[in-house]
C-alpha cells in the first residue's frame, strides 16, 4: 500500500498546469463561471444544490485523430489524457431492429467485443468515467475515495491501477463479483467491502471518511468529469449517425449517464445549429424503481422511506447494479429537471422480462450483455410493442454493459480482493470511518 501513502505515479507528473484547461465551470443557479482546479464539486455560493456545467472554449465539433474517448478531448474537462481509455462501439443495428420494427435502431455497445472492436477492460461504460476524473485531477492531491456498487469501482479501481492514482473503493459485498481485472491491481487501490450493505451505504462511508483532509471525495454526479466521460456515448453517436436520436434508452440507477447525454446533445446542438433533444427513456428494473415511482407521480422529489423496505426491493432484482435509493432527482440540473427539459419518461421492467431480452440480444446481435443493459432492452421491446416509439424514430439504445463472458474465455480474470471487510449490521459499522482511516495510516503517513 506503499504507493497510495506516497501519492507519487505518472499521471501526477504528466500533470498540466492549470491554464491549460480550456474551460470554465458554469453554475446553472447563479449563473456563476470558475475556473476549475480538478476538485470542484460544487458551487460555493448560498444557494439550493445544483450540478455545475462544463462551458468548452472549442464551440465546434470537432474529434481528434486516433481511438478512445480522448479524440473529444476539446469537449473534455481534463489536463491529461489517459491513453488507456477505449470508446463506444455505435452501430446499426438489423437484428434487434427486426424485432422491434425500428428501422433506424442505433447501439452504443459499451463493453468488450473485440470482433467489433470493442475493447472496454471491465466491460461497461463506467472506464469513460473513471478515466475522465483521472484526467482532470490536478497533481498532489489526496486519496481519491469512491463509493459504488460494483461496475463503476472496477472502473476506478483499472484506470487508477493503470495511472497509480491511490484511491480508495468502498462496494457492497454483491458488488465484489464485478472486480476481476487481466491482471492484479496495483498496491495504490484500496478495496473496502461493506458486508451486509447496499450502495448507499457504501455512499455513506465515503462521506465519513473524505470529511478527512487526506482524502478526496470523487464527488458521483458532482463531478463533471464524470458527465463529460459519459456523454462521449453521445458523440460517438452523432460521429457515426450524423445526426442526434430522437430517442434515448438507457437503464438507469442514478440517471447520471442520461444527464450527460443532454448535456452533451445539447452542446452538439449548438455547434451544428439544428436538431431536436433526444427523449430521455430511463429504464429501471422493478420492483426497485424510486425514479419510476417519482416520475409517474408527479413528484419532484424521491419518496424518503424506511430504508428496509428498499433493502427488500433490492434483494428482489435482477439488475443489482441499478441500486441507488437517493439518485441526483431534484437537484437543479438532475434527472427530473432532464427528463422535463427532454420530454422524457421513465420505463419499468420486471426481472423476467429482463432475462429474455438478454438472451435475445445475444441471439439477435451475438453478443452477451449484463442486466442493467438487458433492462433497457427489454423496455424497448415494451415502448415498441406499445408504440411509445414509432417505425420513423431514431433510437439510441445505451448498452451500457457486455460482452464479460467473452471476458472471462479470452482472459484468466484475477479476483480482486478487499484490505477490510465491514459489516453494516453491528456495532464496528459506527467506527467504519475512523477503521478505514486507520487502515491507511498503519502504513505510515497520507501525504495529500
Amino acid at each position: 500500500m506503499r504507493a497510495i501513502l506516497d501519492g507519487n505515479g505518472p499521471a501526477q507528473a504528466a500533470a498540466s498546469p492549470p491554464g491549460a484547461r480550456k474551460y470554465v465551470l458554469v453554475c446553472p443557479s447563479c449563473g456563476r463561471r470558475h475556473e476549475d482546479d480538478g476538485l470542484i464539486l460544487e458551487c460555493p455560493a448560498g444557494h439550493q444544490p445544483a450540478l455545475l456545467r462544463t462551458d468548452y472554449a472549442e464551440r465546434r465539433f470537432r474529434p481528434g485523430p486516433g481511438p478512445g474517448i480522448f479524440r473529444y478531448r476539446e469537449w473534455l474537462p481534463v489536463i491529461r489524457a489517459p491513453a488507456a481509455a477505449g470508446a463506444s462501439l455505435v452501430y446499426q443495428s438489423k437484428g434487434l431492429a427486426s424485432v422491434t420494427g425500428l428501422p433506424n435502431l442505433w447501439i452504443a455497445f459499451n463493453g468488450y467485443w473485440p470482433e467489433r472492436g470493442a475493447g472496454l477492460q471491465t466491460g461497461t461504460f463506467k472506464e469513460f468515467e473513471a478515466y475522465t476524473v483521472l484526467g482532470r485531477l490536478p497533481a498532489g492531491g489526496g486519496v481519491l475515495t469512491v463509493a459504488s456498487s460494483g461496475n463503476t469501482a472496477a472502473a476506478f479501481a483499472l484506470a487508477c491501477s493503470q495511472e497509480q492514482v491511490p484511491c480508495l473503493l468502498v462496494i457492497p459485498a454483491q458488488g465484489l463479483a464485478r472486480l476481476k481485472f487481466r491482471e492484479p491491481l496495483h498496491p495504490c487501490v484500496c478495496l473496502v467491502v461493506v458486508e451486509g450493505g447496499e450502495y448507499p451505504d457504501a455512499i455513506e462511508l465515503v462521506a465519513s471518511v473524505s470529511s478527512s483532509p487526506a482524502f478526496q471525495d470523487e464527488g458521483g454526479v458532482r463531478n463533471v468529469g464524470r458527465r463529460d466521460g459519459l456523454a462521449t456515448v453521445l458523440l460517438s453517436a452523432f460521429e457515426q449517425m450524423r445526426r442526434l436520436p430522437t430517442h434515448y434508452f438507457q437503464a438507469a440507477g442514478s440517471g447520471t449517464g442520461a444527464i450527460a447525454v443532454l448535456e452533451a446533445a445539447k452542446r452538439v446542438r449548438a455547434a451544428v445549429g439544428h436538431g431536436e433533444l433526444p427523449r430521455l427513456m430511463l429504464c429501471q428494473n422493478l420492483p426497485f424503481a424510486p425514479l419510476y415511482d417519482a416520475w409517474r407521480t408527479g413528484r419532484r422529489s424521491v419518496a424518503v422511506g424506511p430504508s428496509g423496505r428498499y433493502r427488500r426491493a433490492i434483494s428482489q432484482i435482477h439488475a443489482s447494479e441499478l441500486t441507488n435509493w437517493a439518485p441526483p432527482y431534484e437537484i437543479a440540473g438532475g434527472v427530473y429537471d432532464a427528463l422535463s427539459e427532454s420530454g422524457g419518461d421513465v420505463l419499468v421492467a420486471a426481472n423476467s422480462s429482463v432475462r429474455v431480452a438478454m438472451k435475445m440480444f445475444l441471439e439477435l446481435e451475438g453478443i452477451d450483455i449484463e442486466p442493467a443493459a438487458g433492462v433497457a432492452v427489454a423496455c424497448l421491446l415494451d415502448a415498441a410493442a406499445k408504440e411509445q416509439v414509432g417505425w420513423e424514430s431514431v433510437v439510441l439504445l445505451n448498452i451500457t454493459g457486455g460482452g464479460r463472458r467473452r471476458l472471462e474465455h479470452d482472459y484468466r480474470l484475477v479476483q480482486a480482493q478487499p484490505q477490510l471487510r465491514v459489516p453494516r449490521d453491528s456495532p464496528e459499522w459506527q467506527e467504519a470511518a475512523r477503521v478505514v482511516t486507520a487502515l491507511f495510516r498503519c502504513h505510515g503517513p497520507i501525504v495529500p
